[in-house]
């Protein structure tokens, strides 16, 4: 297989869209603990304590998607650089570790979707058991 150095330059989009999804996810989980911060303060659940655990694993989770994410668009462009300078063999390495990079990351945003619905979950059956106690 020949590697052109328009290959590695196909992970450049991925790669954005992906940082717009995952800083979306973060943006919007920091006003999720913001408004849990103002609730906490008024009347400390234990609730909240356990949404504070989810939520403290799922910005780890974040954080790390988007580190390796960049990593992984860094050896991209390092893969690109080697393939101008004629060094193939060396290109190749950089180019699959950024996709095992990439996979990676898009390995952790499927277990930060699952905790966040397994989250939502919760809310959902606490909501119910108040409705069904109202019956």
């Amino acid at each position: 297989m020949e590697l052109s150095i328009s290959t590695p330059a196909l992970l450049f989009s991925t790669v954005s869209l992906l940082m717009i999804a995952f800083t979306n996810r973060f943006m919007s989980m920091a006003s999720l603990i913001r408004d849990l911060h103002v609730k906490f303060q008024k009347n400390p659940e234990d609730a909240i304590f356990k949404q504070i655990e989810n939520l403290r694993l799922r910005m780890k989770l974040i954080q790390s998607m988007q580190i390796i994410a960049i990593i992984s668009l860094l050896l991209s462009v390092i893969c690109m650089f080697l393939l101008f300078m004629k060094e193939e063999m060396i290109a190749r390495w950089f180019f699959g570790i950024g996709l095992i990079g990439m996979s990676l990351a898009l390995s952790l945003s499927a277990w930060e979707i699952t905790i966040s619905t397994k989250a939502l979950e919760v809310e959902l059956s606490d909501m119910e058991d108040i409705i069904a106690k109202r019956k």
